[in-house]
């Protein structure tokens, strides 16, 4: 028996251990299948001539993604008895390829539809900091596996922030990598205009190795001695009500990138937050085109929550769509022009620490906007980000930095990750 069936073997029982909780972070965990994917590895591993970039490392898979002989039902009833995949879709191909062993599906927001990680079939997980609060969403599952040290790194998905908001409550690192960049062939949708595949991870380099695997990139290295970095710090978006602690964690952090040298400098990015309502709008209108027909089942099978959302599309006429389409088009091209003179762009992934979950289940239509407000400003203007959390020490729970740039521009984000990450830590 080899090292890497020994570890699957180990993480296995710590999901078992875990008692009810386990069915909370996972849609379906099949012990055997992981062993059948663990021994696959170590004969893929063993047999490679060179070293193979995920050999050995465990990674959960949302239940978005195709595996070859399981049903994908992004954490919904409705689906649950659809045909089983009949291949791997792209992304798990490549991460098998690298050695790496799926392990398990983990639990989402129904169909990838929130950014707080509830879910009335399976359960809501608590977070790794506090059992009551929410995990994040909609890779809520995910983030736990890695969060829980039960794998390696999480698959996820972000449509408004479901890879960063996640990882910025568990103390994660979260890629939402350039939506282009990435293959969506085999990921079941919600908003395929948005929708991006991304890794969590513990760290910023497992974080990064994940995304070279599952795009087919190679971040490079920085060539000689490192220049300051130019940062944008947004002014009348990202900033605003901010809670007391993610105020004063995001006035440390740039009191330390200022102290290491790096160029601070105000960029105005208030047309997202004025034009927010068009990710609201076309999300809803391209869930709409993929369920409508499946309203009536869903009334009595689904999440209420997630199919008032997707009914917010039955308000909109054919002009508001071509307006929003034409209009998000426009912003694309502002963000890009309002970065033109910095290299990445700061701000606090979440305006507020983790509610609890009572409180989200009591109050979900604000409190799931606040939690994805950040974050969707991204999806809205097509970049690429990543959070990085910001230590607080003593045992409290962590706050979260975001780093990003216009579509395309992914190693620059992840050069600045490299260096800013150390500061905090």
């Amino acid at each position: 028996m080899g090292a890497i069936i020994d570890k699957a073997k180990a993480a296995i029982d710590r999901v078992d251990q875990l008692g009810d909780l386990a069915a909370r972070i996972f849609t379906e965990f099949d012990r055997g299948r992981i062993l059948r994917d663990a021994a696959a590895a170590e004969e893929r591993v063993a047999q490679s001539a060179e070293s193979l970039p995920l050999a050995g490392m465990l990674i959960s898979v949302k239940d978005l993604y195709d595996e070859a002989g399981v049903i994908t039902t992004a954490a919904s009833k409705l689906l649950q008895g659809c045909p089983a995949a009949t291949r791997d879709c792209e992304i798990i191909a490549r991460i098998k390829a690298a050695g790496a062993v799926p392990f398990g599906r983990t639990a989402l927001s129904e169909f990838a539809y929130s950014g707080v990680g509830l879910n009335p079939h399976y359960g809501t997980p608590g977070n790794v900091f506090d059992s009551e609060g929410i995990p994040g969403g909609s890779t809520s599952g995910g983030a736990l596996t890695v969060a829980l040290g039960l794998a390696d790194i999480a698959l996820g998905t972000d449509t408004g922030g479901s890879v960063r908001i996640p990882s910025a409550i568990n103390g994660l690192y979260g890629y939402k990598p350039s939506r282009l960049w990435m293959s969506g062939e085999g990921i079941h949708p919600l908003a395929k205009s948005f929708d991006t595949a991304g890794p969590l991870a513990g760290d910023l380099q497992t974080a990064i190795t994940a995304f070279e695997v599952m795009s087919g990139k190679t971040v490079p290295a920085q060539d000689g001695k490192p220049t300051p970095i130019k940062i944008g710090v947004p002014a009348h978006a990202f900033v605003n009500d901010l809670d007391d602690r993610v105020r004063a964690d995001f006035d440390t952090v740039c009191k330390k990138l200022t102290d290491a040298g790096h160029q601070l400098t105000e960029i105005d990015l208030g047309f997202l937050a004025e034009n927010a309502v068009i990710n609201k709008i076309l999300v809803a209108a391209e869930a709409h085109k993929i369920y409508s027909q499946d309203f009536k089942a869903l009334e009595t099978c689904g999440d209420p929550r997630v199919l008032n959302r997707m009914r917010f599309a039955d308000t909109l006429s054919a002009a508001d769509l071509i307006d929003a389409y034409a209009k998000r088009t426009d912003l694309i091209a502002m963000f890009s022009s309002a970065m033109a003179d910095v290299d990445v762009m700061i701000s606090p992934t979440l305006p507020m620490m983790a509610p609890k979950i009572a409180e989200v289940e009591a109050d979900f239509d604000r409190l799931n906007a606040m939690m994805l407000r950040n974050t969707s400003y991204l999806n809205l203007s097509d970049a690429c980000a990543i959070s990085i959390p910001v230590p607080a020490g003593n045992g409290v729970a962590p706050g979260a930095l975001m780093i990003a740039a216009p579509h395309g521009h992914d190693f620059a984000v992840l050069h600045a990750a490299r260096r800013i990450d150390p500061l905090l830590a």
